[in-house]
């Protein structure tokens, strides 16, 4: 296993939210919490606040690192919804959650009064899929809420993103765009400690772009952030494997976990938790080799 790559600094790093800190020596597991009734591959099934507690508390008990709760589906040709409704969503199930369970929350957002509420009511970390692009106030919301930040790259929104997936560098281009996301952040007074970077697999990207995106991931590295990935279920698995039920897609995603990891992602978005984790921790031991320890 000579060929894999070696972090020693980068794997210490760490990422601050409003109210943690994460070491960033390990893998991470953000577990999904989509309380929409139109996301691809849960949508519905979380709508009740109970429904969505006891996911949260599910996701919890498998090993989850930190919960990510979005009330607006991002998946292609999704309809956008008002802030309120957003609101209305997510408002309740973060705030049910920070009283239930002891992790970091995210809120999945672009909306800036969104990322504000939600981050008053307990939430961590916001999770951007724009890169701070969608929404001008979004950057100032984040720095005066005190919260960590993921700045994910996309070619625009839900409803025509996938009409722009060309690209003369697909690598070159995201850094690129990623580095101008944390400019953005950091120019409003986030802290850099507090960002993390996602090169937003599937959003914008056609499957020869998400492939290469995977097989480049060292090179986001030079950004010098945590970097996160967002494979999970996605539609470009099931092209690859020829499966078009998100459901049949969990081994191609578990395979781009542990490639993920060995090329210095070291955050995972999912919705299955116990898996994800069992599989990023495996590619940490091989990726260890003999310097492997269980501590």
């Amino acid at each position: 296993m000579s060929g894999l790559v070696s972090f020693q600094e980068y794997d210490h790093l760490t990422l601050d939210g409003r109210c943690c800190s994460l070491v960033i020596d390990r893998p991470y597991i953000m577990g999904i919490l989509n309380v929409t009734p139109d996301s691809f591959s849960d949508g519905g099934r979380f709508l009740g606040l109970e429904q969505a507690l006891d996911q949260g508390r599910r996701m919890a008990t498998e090993g989850a690192d930190l919960v990510d709760v979005g009330g607006e589906s991002t998946r292609p040709g999704a309809r956008r919804v008002s802030a309120q409704e957003e609101l209305d969503r997510v408002l309740p199930v973060i705030e049910a959650l920070r009283r239930e369970i002891d992790l970091p929350l995210s809120i999945d957002t672009t909306k800036s009064s969104v990322a504000r509420a939600a981050v008053a009511a307990g939430a961590d970390f916001v999770n951007d899929i724009s890169g701070l692009t969608f929404d001008e106030d979004m950057a100032g919301a984040v720095a005066d809420s005190g919260a960590g930040v993921v700045v994910m790259h996309t070619s625009g929104r839900s409803d025509v993103m996938q009409k722009s997936t060309c690209y003369d560098d697909v690598v070159t281009e995201v850094i690129a765009a990623l580095r101008r996301s944390i400019e953005i952040a950091v120019a409003a007074g986030v802290d850099r400690q507090k960002i993390a970077v996602d090169p937003g697999i599937g959003f914008g990207k056609d499957v020869a772009g998400n492939l290469e995106l995977l097989r480049c991931t060292a090179a986001l590295t030079e950004l010098g952030r945590p970097i996160l990935l967002g494979t999970s279920r996605k539609s470009f698995i099931g092209q690859v494997l020829g499966q078009d039920d998100p459901n049949c897609r969990i081994a191609g995603t578990l395979a781009t976990i542990a490639l993920g990891y060995a090329g210095g992602a070291r955050l995972f978005r999912v919705h299955d938790v116990a898996a994800a984790r069992h599989t990023a921790f495996m590619a940490k031991a091989v990726c260890c080799g003999a310097e492997w320890s269980a501590n």
